[in-house]
This record gives C-alpha cells, structure tokens and sequence, in this order.
C-alpha cells in the first residue's frame, strides 16, 4: 500500500476541496477530480478517494457550492460547470483533469467534457445518467424534490430515500453514512442542483463525448438504474461499460475497491 500525506483541504473561490495525494506519483498519470451526488459531499467520495491515492494516483474530492463546507451557490441557476474549471485550473493548471462524476456529479462531468473538452482527460460516469430533463414529468419531479427539501427538511427527507439508494444487505455503516450525508443537506445547494438536474437533457449531445470515457453502475441501482447507465455507454462513442456486484446507485461508498481497480486500469490505458 502506497504511503499516504496527509489529507489537505483547500478553498479555490468559496469551494472546498479535500487532496488525497500519495507520497510517489506516476508522472503520466492524470489528476482525477471527485464530483458528488445529489445527496452527497466531498466526504461522500472519500473512501474511493483514499483507494485511489493507496494505488498511486492524485484525486481531489469538491464539495459543490451550496454543499459540504463550500459557499452557497449565487442562485438557482449556478453555473456549477464553470466551478468545475475553476478548481481545474487551481489543482492542475498544465495538464487536463480526469472527471469522475457520481449520479449528479456524472451529468455534471458530461457538461464540462462538453463545454471544454481540451480541459477533460477523461471521463468515469458512476451510477448516472443523461439528467432530469429527459422527460416534462422528470424534471418536474426532480423540482418537487428541491421543494420537498425545504418544506419538510433534510433530516426526514434523509430518512425516507437514503435506504432507497443502497444495495440489499448493504453495509449498515455504509447506509448510515449515505442517510448523515442528505440529513447535512442544504436547501439552496439541493434546490440549485436540483434545477440543474431538471434543465439537462444530454441525450442529444452524448455523441459529442470526445475522450475515453468509463460508465459503471451498481447492479441493484434503483434510482437512476442499470438501463440508465448502458444507455450512457452506447451512446458515447467507444465508452465501456462495467457492473459493480453488490452495490446500489452509491456503488463509490459500496464497493470502493472495486470501483478504484477498474479507475487505475482505465488512467493506466490512459497513459
């Protein structure tokens, strides 16, 4: 096992990051930048982060704005992907990052590999998918949530959907730490990612994917589900397409190793 530094935590214009950064680094292997669920955090990403790291490879967990320990977004319509750049351009500067996006965090990845492809290295899609926009009755309900949030709040809204999003017979540490992560939920990060979510359709634009990209997905995902996530890899050209056995649609925090493993052979190809 790789010799870890120790974690560092920086702020790039109001937006938190956590380094996870081994003491000997491949010198071709790209930066990967974390980008969270939904319900999530930097601290979401963290035991994926740490298994990246053991294998020699410098990540960065974000908490979006409105999330974790960042500032509140500027309003519903944040540009969240210009954040993305941001921090980009603060972490590595010289050379284009890797994006691994889970659930949200992918459809957000998607959006910058889209508007900068020279910045995006590539691209690992978790558990995803095109975004709420799909359908007039998606987006809808993606918006009811945000307002669901604020009318009955994040600690009961918690409650009700965190078990939704593990596998059977997950982990109950692992489920606890997804239901603490939406009980720390913000109403104007949610509400702001959750209008995201809603105006996103990228269906029409996945063919537009330029670089190597990987979608896995847990196979008892019953949140944005398995035809969700092969529909992504079809249609992204030459993308490839991996199962996580034992996981649900939080298959980073279930099957960290697993997910890590099939990282470091994707940078490796990469290199």
């Amino acid at each position: 096992m790789t010799e870890l530094l120790t974690e560092r935590t920086m702020f790039v214009d109001g937006l938190h990051l956590v380094e996870h950064r081994p003491s000997r680094m491949p010198a071709a292997t790209p930066t990967v930048l974390l980008l969270h669920g939904i319900g999530g955090s930097a601290r979401s990403c963290t035991r994926l982060a740490s298994e990246l790291a053991d294998a020699g490879i410098h990540a960065w967990s974000l908490d979006a704005a409105g999330y974790g320990r960042s500032a509140e977004p500027t309003g519903p319509d944040h540009d969240f992907v210009a954040d993305i750049f941001t921090v980009a351009d603060a972490v590595s500067p010289h050379r284009p990052l890797v994006l691994l996006g889970t659930s949200w965090g992918g459809v957000l990845a998607l959006s910058a590999a889209v508007a900068r492809p020279d910045r995006v290295a590539g691209l690992v899609i978790a558990d995803s998918t095109r975004g709420s926009g799909t359908t007039s009755a998606k987006a809808a309900a993606m918006r009811d949530r945000a307002r669901d949030m604020r009318t009955r709040g994040s600690d009961a809204v918690a409650v009700e959907r965190a078990p939704m999003l593990v596998a059977p017979g997950s982990d109950p540490a692992v489920a606890e730490s997804v239901r603490q992560s939406m009980a720390r939920l913000r109403p104007e990060g949610f509400g702001a990612a959750a209008e995201f979510m809603a105006a996103t359709d990228h269906g029409p634009r996945l063919h537009q994917i330029a670089c190597p990209t990987m979608v896995v997905v847990g196979e008892y995902d019953a949140a944005t589900g398995v035809p969700e996530s092969r529909l992504l890899a079809d249609r992204i050209p030459d993308a490839s397409f991996h199962l996580i056995p034992g996981a649900g649609h939080v298959a980073i925090q279930e099957q960290p190793a697993a997910v890590a493993s099939l990282v470091v052979d994707f940078l490796e190809r990469l290199s």
